[in-house]
């Protein structure tokens, strides 16, 4: 298989982030610093910042609640703190889909690559919740403004539609199939709102509030769990 696909097979990233990783220059194969492309076999030797990786015969599935003012990066001289610093688990994993250091709830860390990669298409438009509170009281103009789409121009792109509930006189739910960097913050900033709070309590077929998680803590899904989640991103699991 391709390199940048070995290396979202180990659970390490995924592919255009192994591609990162490729041209950064922190990828070797046999001993030799790799280049973009290249074919990988069984016989062949990878490392990735002098560690070497392999692919997992069984995967693992985390629930883990990242606190506010945790980096989701695996490595970062500038960050105060990142998601596997403060994760400790002993088993190479990674997110899929990351959480802004502002904000906090729901991370899945994985080492399946496969599933990673699963999760991350936009085009399945995989559901993700949030409760947001806000700097001031929420109307209806705003609910609808936002579940309409919103024009960010920063980005030059329009939000898809999403599903959007009052939940409080600056608070509410939402739930989105896409994953613009710092969506929410943005749509509300561009509707004249800041955010104050933004927690994940849902990722597709996992909720937060099922593990009864407190900040920092996390739980392995069980192979029930797991094969719901698998199922939803379109995979079987074990395959």
């Amino acid at each position: 298989m391709r390199l940048n696909q070995y290396i979202a097979s180990c659970g390490v990233c995924s592919r255009r982030e192994a591609d990162k990783l490729i041209q950064a220059g922190r990828v070797t194969v046999n001993g030799s610093e790799a280049v973009p492309g290249v074919q990988i076999s069984d016989k062949d030797t990878v490392t990735v910042d002098g560690k070497e990786i392999k692919p997992s015969k069984t995967s693992v599935v985390l629930a883990y609640y990242k606190p506010v003012g945790v980096t989701c990066t695996e490595k970062d001289q500038h960050a105060d703190k990142t998601v596997i610093e403060d994760l400790g688990y002993g088993r190479r994993v990674t997110y899929a889909g990351r959480l802004d250091k502002d904000s906090e709830g729901l991370l899945l860390m994985t080492d399946d690559g496969k599933l990673i990669e699963a999760m991350m298409k936009g085009s399945k438009k995989h559901e993700k919740e949030y409760e947001v509170t806000v700097d001031k009281a929420v109307n209806g103009d705003f609910l609808n403004k936002m579940s309409q789409g919103v024009y960010l121009k920063e980005l030059d792109r329009t939000t898809r539609g999403c599903k959007v509930k009052r939940t409080g006189k600056c608070s509410f739910n939402i739930i989105l199939t896409q994953g613009l960097n710092r969506q929410i913050r943005r749509m509300c900033k561009a509707l004249g709102y800041e955010v104050k709070k933004l927690k994940r309590i849902r990722v597709m077929t996992v909720r937060l509030e099922d593990y009864k998680l407190s900040p920092g803590k996390y739980t392995e899904l069980s192979e029930e769990e797991k094969s719901k989640l698998y199922s939803a991103a379109g995979l079987k699991l074990g395959d």
